[in-house]
C-alpha cells in the first residue's frame, strides 16, 4: 500500500496556513477598497488622468460639476442601503438562532437516545470486533459540530453583506474615471467574500477536526460522523438565508417594476420610486448572503461526506492522517490557486473598455480550473499512498491515486462545462437570449413561452456532464470519488464567490448612479458592469447547483452505508413510494416560494401605489418618497413566509425517518435529487434569459435590438413582463432547489443512527 510522502505535521501545517493566507488576502483587498473615499474631496484632475484610456477633458467634466453633492449623495444611499440589509439580517437570525436552538436539542435527544443515553462504550458500526465511543458522544459532537457550521455560515454570509454594500457606493464613483475602476472595486469586493469564506470554513472546520480528535482519539469513524453535523448547520442556515432573502429582493423588485416601469414609465432605479431602496437591498441580502450561505453549506458537506466515507476506508483503519485530510488539502491548494486567478484580473491585466470586461470574468474560470487541475495533481501525489482501499456498500475496493486525481478533476471540469453551457443559454451575446428577445415583437406571451423553452433546453447539457462525472467517479473511487468530485467541483470557491458577488454591487453601483442623478455616461458604464454581471451570477447558480446534485448524491452514499442498507431497490413498494413523494418536493417547494414572491410583491405594489397617488410632489421629485415603509414590507414579508418552505424541508427527512424508515427515506432523497436538480436548472436559466433579453433591448448596442426599442416600445415592454416573471424563478426557487436537495441529505445522514434503530414505526406496526 505505502505511505503518503506529504507527512502528517506537514498536512497540519498546511492547512491552517493556507486559510490563514486567505483571510490575510481578503483582508488586503478590503483596505484597496477602502481607500476609495465616500467623503467630498476635490481630486485635481491631473491625479486621476489619461493613463486610463479616457481623455483628461472627461474626467475634468465629471469631477468638475457638482462634485460635492454627488459624493454626498451617494453617500447617503448606501448608508441607507447597508442599513436596510443590516436591519433585515438581524431580524432573519433572531427567528434562525431560534430555530438553531430547538434543532440542536433535537440533534442531541435523537442521536442519544439510539443507545438509550448509556455512557458505556460500544460495539463500532461497521467492525463489531471493536469497541467505540458511546452514541451518547455522538449526540454530543453532532449538536456541537451543527452550531459551528451555523454559526460559520450566518457570519459568512453577513461580513459578505457588509462588504457588498460597503462597496456599492464606491464603485459608482470609480466610474467617473472609467469602467476599468469601477470593474476592480467591484471585483476586488467580490473576492474579500470569496476569499474569507472559503478561508473561514476550511479554518473552523479544521480546528473541530483537532479538538474533537482529543475525545475521540483513534475512533476516527466516531470523531468524523459527529463532523456530519457542521455540513448540516451550514446548509440549513443557507436554506433560510436563500429562501428569506430571495423572497425579500423579489417582492422589492417585482414591487418596483410593475408600478415604476409599467405603470409611471420611470427609469428602474429612479429616486422617485418608494421600493428602490428596498430593491437594492434585496440584492445584498438575497443573492450576497444567501448566495454565500450556500455554497458554503456544499463546500461544508462535500467534505464532511468524503471525510465520513474515507473515515471507514483503509486511511481511516489504519489512521494515515495525510491522505484522511486529503479533502481539505485539495480546497487548501484551491484557496492559493484562486489567490493567483484574482489577481490576473486586478493586478495583471487592466480593462480599459467595456467589451473587455465579460470575457476577463470568464478568463478568470478558465485560469483557475487549469491551475487547480496541476494543484489537484500535486496534492494527488503527495498526499496520497499509490493505492489504498475505499469503503464501498460493504466491501472494500482498491484504488490508486491517479485514479482519485481523475475523479476531483471531473468534477471540476463538469463545473467549468456547467458555467460554459449557462452563460450561452443565458448571455445576450448568443443566439438563445437573441430570440428570446426577438419573440417580443408579437407581445409578452410569445417571450414567456419562448423563455420557458429556452430554460427546458438548457437542462440537457448540464445534466449529462453531471451524469458523466458521477460514472467515472463512482467507477474509480466508489462513493469517495463522487464526494471528491463534488470538492473538485467547489475547490475554486472563491473565484466563483468573487464573480457572483461581482454582480449584485455592480447592480447596486448602477442604481446609486441612477438615484444620485450622475449623468448617462457614468450610467452606461455600470449598466455595462451590471449586464456582465448578471450572466456571470447564472455562472455561478449553474456551479452551485451541479456542485449540489454531486454533494446531495456523496452524501446519500454515505446515509445508505450509515443506515446499513446494502441495495436501494425501486421495484419495492417502500422505495417506490419514497420516490414519488421526493420527486414531488421540489414542485411543493417551488410552488410555496413562487406563492410567496408573488403575495409579498402584491402588498409591495398596493404601498408603491399608494404614495404615488398621495403624496403630492412624489412624481414631480420634489418631495422624497417613504422608503422605510416599503423596506419594512420586504422584511416583514420575507420573514413571515421562509417558515413554511424551510419546515417542508427541514421536517420530511424526520417524518419519513421515524415512520416509514431507512429505506423508503432513501428513495425520498433520490427522488428529490432527479427531480430537483432540472427544476432548479431551468428556473435559474429562464429567469436569467428573460433578464438578458430585456437588457438586449434596453441596450439597443446591435441593429437587431435597436429594431426592438426603444426603452417603452412595445416589445420592450413584453419584455420586462417576462423578466418580471423570470425573477422569482432564477432568484429565489431555482437557486433555494439546490439546498432543498443538499439538506434533506445531510439531515438524513447526520439522524441515521437513529432512523436505522428507532425508524419505521408504521411499517413495524402494519407488520
Amino acid at each position: 500500500m505505502g505511505a503518503a510522502i506529504l507527512p502528517d505535521l506537514g498536512t497540519e501545517i498546511l492547512i491552517p496556513i493556507c486559510a490563514i493566507i486567505g483571510i490575510a488576502f481578503s483582508l488586503v483587498q478590503w483596505v484597496l477598497v477602502s481607500r476609495v473615499k465616500l467623503s467630498p474631496t476635490r481630486d485635481s484632475p491631473s491625479n486621476s488622468g489619461g493613463k486610463n484610456g479616457y481623455s483628461d477633458y472627461l474626467i475634468e467634466e465629471e469631477e468638475g460639476i457638482n462634485d460635492h453633492n454627488v459624493v454626498t449623495k451617494c453617500a447617503e444611499i448606501q448608508s441607507a442601503i447597508s442599513e436596510g440589509a443590516t436591519s433585515f439580517l438581524f431580524t432573519e437570525y433572531q427567528y434562525v438562532g431560534v430555530f438553531m436552538v430547538i434543532f440542536a436539542i433535537l440533534i442531541f435527544l435523537f442521536l442519544g437516545s439510539v443507545e438509550g443515553f448509556s455512557t458505556k462504550s460500544q460495539p463500532c458500526t461497521y467492525d463489531h470486533s471493536k469497541t467505540c465511543k458511546p452514541a451518547l458522544a455522538t449526540a454530543v459532537f453532532s449538536t456541537v459540530s451543527f452550531l459551528l457550521g451555523g454559526i460559520t455560515s450566518v457570519v459568512s454570509g453577513f461580513l459578505g453583506m457588509k462588504i457588498a454594500t460597503y462597496a456599492n457606493a464606491r464603485t459608482t464613483l470609480e466610474a467617473r474615471k472609467g469602467v476599468g475602476k469601477a470593474f476592480i472595486v467591484a471585483f476586488r469586493s467580490g473576492a474579500v467574500m470569496g476569499f474569507l469564506l472559503a478561508a473561514n470554513g476550511l479554518l473552523v472546520l479544521y480546528i473541530a477536526i483537532n479538538l474533537f480528535k482529543l475525545y475521540y482519539g483513534d475512533d476516527w469513524g466516531g470523531l468524523f460522523e459527529a463532523i456530519t453535523g457542521y455540513g448540516l448547520g451550514g446548509s440549513s442556515m443557507a436554506l433560510f438565508g436563500r429562501v428569506g432573502g430571495g423572497i425579500y429582493t423579489k417582492a422589492a423588485d417585482v414591487g418596483a417594476d410593475l408600478v415604476g416601469k409599467v405603470e409611471r414609465n420611470i427609469p428602474e432605479d429612479d429616486p422617485r420610486n418608494p421600493a428602490v431602496i428596498a430593491d437594492n437591498v434585496g440584492d445584498n441580502v438575497g443573492d450576497i448572503a444567501g448566495m454565500g450561505s450556500d455554497l458554503f453549506g456544499s463546500y461544508a458537506e462535500s467534505s464532511c461526506a468524503a471525510l465520513v466515507v474515507a473515515s471507514i476506508s483503509s486511511f481511516g483503519i489504519n489512521h494515515e492522517l495525510t491522505p484522511m485530510l486529503y479533502p481539505l488539502l485539495i480546497s487548501s491548494v484551491g484557496i492559493i490557486v484562486c489567490l493567483i486567478t484574482t489577481l490576473f484580473a486586478t493586478d495583471f491585466f487592466e480593462i480599459k473598455a467595456v467589451k473587455e470586461i465579460e470575457p476577463s470574468l470568464k478568463r478568470q474560470l478558465i485560469i483557475s480550473t487549469v491551475l487547480m487541475t496541476v494543484g489537484i495533481a500535486i496534492v494527488s501525489w503527495i498526499a496520497l499512498p499509490h493505492s489504498f482501499t475505499i469503503f464501498n456498500f460493504g466491501s472494500q475496493k482498491v484504488v490508486k491515486n491517479w485514479e482519485l486525481f481523475l475523479c476531483v478533476a471531473v468534477g471540476l471540469w463538469a463545473g467549468l462545462i456547467i458555467g460554459f453551457i449557462t452563460e450561452y443559454y443565458t448571455s445576450n451575446a448568443y443566439s438563445p437570449v437573441q430570440d428570446v428577445a426577438d419573440s417580443c415583437r408579437t407581445g409578452a406571451a410569445t417571450n414567456v413561452i419562448f423563455g420557458l423553452a429556452l430554460g427546458y433546453k438548457s437542462v440537457i447539457i448540464p445534466i449529462f456532464a453531471i451524469a458523466i462525472s458521477i460514472f467515472v467517479s463512482f467507477s474509480f473511487a466508489a462513493m469517495y470519488g463522487i464526494a471528491v468530485a463534488a470538492l473538485g467541483m467547489l475547490s475554486t470557491i472563491a473565484t466563483g464567490l468573487a464573480i457572483d458577488a461581482y454582480g449584485p454591487i455592480s447592480d447596486n453601483a448602477g442604481g446609486i448612479a441612477e438615484m444620485a442623478g450622475m449623468s448617462h455616461r457614468i450610467r452606461e458604464r455600470t449598466d455595462a458592469l451590471d449586464a456582465a454581471g448578471n450572466t456571470t451570477a447564472a455562472i455561478g447558480k449553474g456551479f452551485a447547483i451541479g456542485s449540489a446534485a454531486l454533494v446531495s448524491l456523496a452524501l446519500f452514499g454515505a446515509f445508505v452505508s450509515r443506515a446499513a442498507i446494502s441495495t436501494v431497490d425501486v421495484l419495492t413498494p417502500k422505495v417506490f413510494i419514497g420516490l414519488l413523494v421526493g420527486a414531488m418536493l421540489p414542485y411543493w417547494f417551488s410552488a410555496m416560494t413562487m406563492k410567496s414572491v408573488g403575495s409579498a410583491a402584491l402588498k409591495m405594489v398596493e404601498e408603491v401605489r399608494r404614495q404615488f397617488n398621495t403624496i403630492p410632489g412624489l412624481m414631480e421629485g420634489t418631495v422624497k418618497p417613504d422608503y422605510a415603509t416599503c423596506v419594512k414590507i420586504s422584511t416583514d414579508a420575507s420573514i413571515k413566509e421562509m417558515i413554511p418552505p424551510g419546515a417542508l424541508v427541514m421536517l420530511t427527512p424526520l417524518i419519513v425517518g421515524i415512520f416509514f424508515g431507512v429505506e423508503t427515506l432513501s428513495g425520498v432523497l433520490a427522488g428529490s435529487l432527479v427531480s430537483g436538480v432540472q427544476i432548479a436548472i431551468s428556473a435559474s436559466n429562464t429567469g436569467g434569459a428573460w433578464d438578458n433579453a430585456k437588457k438586449y433591448i434596453e441596450a439597443g448596442a446591435s441593429d437587431h435590438a435597436r429594431t426592438l426599442g426603444p426603452k417603452g416600445s412595445d416589445p420592450h415592454k413584453a419584455a420586462v413582463i417576462g423578466d418580471t416573471v423570470g425573477d422569482p424563478l432564477k432568484d429565489t426557487s431555482g437557486p433555494s432547489l439546490n439546498i432543498l436537495i443538499k439538506l434533506m441529505a445531510v439531515e438524513s445522514l447526520v439522524f441515521a443512527p437513529f432512523f436505522a434503530t428507532h425508524g419505521g414505526l408504521l411499517f413495524k406496526i402494519w407488520h
